[in-house]
């Protein structure tokens, strides 16, 4: 399931090259057609991603409400300016543009024919945005879109007050749970965005055990979570990579963005040794997913 860094990333890229523009609209899937009619036509006014989801307001209030879930995925052709080149010899990324032209070339026509269940094709004269298997996939008022986000927890990059009050909600709400911290970061009514990759590190990053409950947190350690969430999201939206390893030199920045196995202290880890005190990867199941850490260093 994409984590609210990748979600903010396609966010950025229907801001950069759909909103402002004259959308054409359909469901080559046909299970969409009633809403693409709808869509059909319209100017694309906001783009907004809250966790792991995204919200697309069109002229006439109309908003399309999008979670991926496990399976959905947005795939882009034509000029799509948020795109990523790795070096990894060299441990660098670049943003490069993808212009009509290339996917002509690549195609031999633009815009390419719809390739599996598309659910919904977003397009301009320029660049297209192709939707599958998302787990929801809705049209929306503005009200209703304000009653969806107003449920979901905090988000840092979209938050609803000041950054100040947003991570106040956070301490307030983790604080005010008797349920596992490693339960409670995969809960979106009390953090939008974190999935099971940035859980696991997360906790490892804090020394916190995972089953200690969210009310014996002390307001100050969980204000340093919500903060490293903060930096941790960031990276994720500049980089497109989770990367969760601090203080790495070239070598090792090259390795991570190479390889992900490279990029985490716990995640995907079972054991084998910790990377600090080489005590064995620890592995259960919390929340209905993998949980990966270290019995030694979270205590």
């Amino acid at each position: 399931m994409p984590e609210g860094h990748k979600v903010h990333r396609i966010s950025r890229a229907f801001a950069a090259d759909f909103v402002g523009k004259k959308i054409a609209a359909r469901s080559p899937q046909g299970r969409f057609a009633a809403g693409a009619a709808v869509l059909d036509g319209r100017k694309m006014t906001d783009s907004r991603a809250v966790g792991k989801q995204m919200f697309l307001g069109f002229t006439g209030g109309h908003w399309l409400r999008v979670h991926l879930g496990i399976y959905g995925m947005w795939d882009f052709a034509g000029r799509i300016r948020e795109q990523v080149e790795v070096d990894p010899r060299a441990g660098t990324r670049t943003l490069r543009t993808v212009h009509p032209e290339a996917a002509r070339a690549g195609s031999g026509t633009f815009p390419p024919e719809p390739v599996g269940q598309v659910r919904l094709r977003l397009a301009t004269a320029v660049a297209v945005a192709d939707l599958r298997g998302p787990n929801t996939c809705e049209l929306l008022t503005a009200d209703e879109m304000d009653a969806v986000i107003h449920k979901l927890g905090p988000d840092p990059l979209s938050p609803l007050g000041s950054p100040e009050e947003a991570e106040q909600e956070f301490v307030r709400r983790v604080r005010g749970r008797n349920v596992a911290i490693g339960q409670l970061l995969m809960d979106q009514g009390v953090v939008s965005g974190i999935g099971n990759i940035y859980r696991a590190e997360m906790l490892f990053r804090a020394g916190l055990e995972p089953h200690l409950p969210g009310r014996s947190l002390s307001a100050e350690t969980a204000a340093a979570l919500w903060r490293d969430w903060v930096g941790l999201l960031q990276v994720g939206v500049d980089t497109g990579l989770m990367l969760t390893m601090d203080g790495l030199g070239p070598e090792e920045s090259a390795l991570a963005l190479a390889s992900r196995a490279d990029r985490h202290w716990v995640y995907g880890r079972a054991g084998l040794p910790c990377r600090v005190c080489g005590t064995e990867i620890a592995l259960e199941t919390m929340a209905g997913r993998k949980l990966y850490w270290c019995p030694s260093c979270q205590r």
